[in-house]
């Protein structure tokens, strides 16, 4: 859904698109969420209201001693008595510094505390997140809100504590103003509605601009971080002025943003100034005429004035912030948004998942990843426990979804997944993934050492443990390419290692976790003949004792498989062993004579049919 246009203020926002899992909350929703992460802080928040208020009142002590001490230079000076005013106003000038360090020191620590709390929430939510979020959204877009977003959702406490603060002063200001003089208080009164109302009418195109700032923000951050991910092949192609041309762009469209944004916050203070100040001038004239009739001193109309002052200030606040407050309530809502985004997975029950034997199957299983884009329609298929099972076809023919299924990243529609006679959807999906061993063609590695990362698998598991499952692949021997063994730091994503050495640290990791399922989705697909050769010969002891699945376009992780699977777009039309459907002389025959006579590890003569 495409951002509507600001009409109102010939706003031209076109590209800045919303994500599919936004949603738009009303004022009262997000204020219910807000307070929810104020109420712990209740007490911090009631220190930053009393410092707000005793430092402005501090202040206005300040303008009543200045406006008694005219009054006594026009009455009845004495060096005495200007000393000791003096020495008052000096006093609350150092009383208002301090209320001001309670007032700094207690916002400082409620917000550092609700932003932490807010950030935890939103990176646990997004970790919660089936993978078909990460799959539909960009990452830079995601770390924007839980980084930016929640950041600026501190100006949300800073607006709430001022704005409690500041309507306790204007309420001690109207008291005071009332006992110095009745009739112009009223009048004071009378105008700050017409205030009131103009700062409201900014409170929805605030909004709007605020919310297309962070998204054009959000668009920023997602290319910044692909264009940086994809260096290498920007830069093998010689398209860095082409990215550079994209990120010009948005930038440009950031600025032009940036800039009505700006317009729209600046434009709130001085529209509303310029209207306090003609009822300034009203009451300059009122209050003139009243002193010369001898309704009030000229000292206390100085005092009303000054106080007039005081009260026009935080009475612009509390007009104004809600328009203010809608930079706050757009992040919220992003970040909200976020942690609120509906599930793609919905397990119906969490039964406790003991060891799996590894029975699989699927039965009239129906799967699409959008209503145009049908994957499996009607799938039937049983794998036996401790079977090795080999997935071959064409691109798009639906082996890497059925990992997917397995793996209960994606939910399907219609039909049933069995694992061992057991609904996948009543499992618990924790205990279930645990017994999920997943390695996809391009292994992601977290920066650390090789042995952080193969423990990452087994958090517990001591020295020893990870050592053996290392052995376990390829004899060990790949470890004595590293130079530092399994203390060699991997780089950030595992930059610092081959692509082949990058797959053997992922098999171990997945060894070390010794799960009762084993996918490999294309695992060799991008690695070299020795190092496959070392895959291979740690891969046929592990295959053996567990439930194995193997997605592969390379004969040599396939031609020992126990079935077969043969599919096109969504459907089986073969299986059998490797020689058997070589005999057959099908679709199988085809793709191995166009894909893997020439990949093999050893020439394999077909079988004539």
């Amino acid at each position: 859904m495409r951002q509507r246009r600001i009409g109102s203020m010939g706003f031209i926002l076109d590209g800045l698109e919303t994500e599919a899992y936004d949603r738009n909350y009303s004022d009262q929703e997000l204020l219910r969420r807000i307070v929810g992460y104020f109420r712990p802080h209740m007490r911090g928040m009631v220190l930053v209201v009393m410092g707000i208020v005793l430092t402005s009142a501090a202040n206005s002590f300040g303008a009543i001693l200045l406006a008694r001490t005219i009054d006594v230079a026009v009455q009845n000076p004495t060096t005495q008595m200007l000393i000791l005013l003096s020495g008052g106003v000096l006093l609350l000038g150092v009383a208002g510094w301090f209320f001001n360090y309670i007032q700094q020191h207690f916002s400082a620590r409620v917000v550092g505390d609700v932003v932490l709390q807010l950030r935890q929430d939103a990176f646990a939510a997004t970790m919660g997140h089936d993978m078909s979020f990460f799959d539909e959204h960009p990452s830079g877009k995601i770390v924007s809100r839980i980084t930016s977003d929640t950041q600026d959702f501190s100006e949300v406490v800073a607006l709430v504590a001022r704005l409690l603060g500041q309507i306790v002063l204007v309420l001690v200001l109207v008291v005071w103003l009332a006992a110095i003089n009745v009739w112009l208080t009223l009048l004071l009164i009378v105008l700050t509605p017409v205030v009131i109302f103009i700062a409201l009418r900014f409170r929805t195109i605030a909004r709007r601009v605020t919310q297309n700032a962070r998204r054009v923000t959000a668009t920023i951050n997602a290319q910044i971080e692909e264009s940086i991910s994809g260096i290498h092949v920007a830069k093998s192609f010689r398209q860095e002025s082409a990215i550079y041309a994209t990120f010009a762009d948005n930038n440009r469209q950031a600025y032009r943003v940036g800039v009505q944004r700006g317009l729209v916050l600046n434009t709130i203070f001085p529209v509303m100034e310029m209207t306090s100040g003609l009822g300034v001038a009203l009451l300059v004239y009122a209050g003139g005429v009243a002193s010369q009739g001898g309704a009030i001193t000229p000292g206390d109309w100085y005092l009303f004035m000054m106080a007039v002052g005081y009260f026009w200030w935080p009475m612009l606040s509390v007009a104004s912030f809600w328009s203010q407050f809608q930079d706050g309530l757009s992040a919220a809502e992003r970040v909200f948004a976020l942690i609120d985004a509906d599930p793609r997975v919905h397990q119906v029950a969490a039964e406790p998942v003991g060891r799996l034997e590894g029975r699989i199957e699927f039965r009239n299983l129906c799967f699409e990843y959008t209503s145009q884009e049908t994957v499996l329609r009607d799938f039937s298929l049983l794998i036996r426990p401790r079977e090795t099972v080999a997935l071959v076809g064409h691109t798009g023919a639906g082996k890497s979804s059925i990992a997917k299924l397995i793996t209960r990243f994606y939910e399907f529609q219609e039909g049933e997944l069995l694992i061992d006679g057991r609904d996948i959807r009543r499992l618990d999906l924790e205990q279930y993934r645990r017994q999920i061993g997943l390695v996809p063609q391009e292994p992601f590695l977290f920066s650390g050492t090789v042995r952080d990362n193969i423990r990452h698998a087994l958090p517990e598991a001591d020295d020893e443990q990870v050592r053996a499952a290392a052995m376990q692949i390829g004899g060990g021997d790949w470890l004595n390419d590293l130079p530092d063994g399994l203390d060699t730091d991997v780089g950030e994503r595992g930059g610092s290692l081959s692509m082949g050495q990058r797959q053997l640290v992922a098999l171990a990791r997945v060894v070390l976790k010794d799960p009762a399922i084993f996918i490999l989705d294309e695992a060799t697909a991008s690695v070299d003949p020795f190092t496959e050769t070392q895959i291979q010969e740690g891969l046929e002891t592990i295959m053996r004792h567990r439930t194995a699945i193997v997605i592969a376009h390379r004969l040599s992780t396939i031609k020992h498989a126990d079935r077969i699977i043969v599919l096109d777009h969504g459907r089986i039309i073969e299986e059998g062993t490797h020689s058997q459907l070589m005999a057959r002389g099908g679709h199988y025959a085809e793709l191995y004579d166009t894909y893997f006579r020439h990949q093999s590890l050893e020439y394999i003569e077909r079988i004539p049919t």
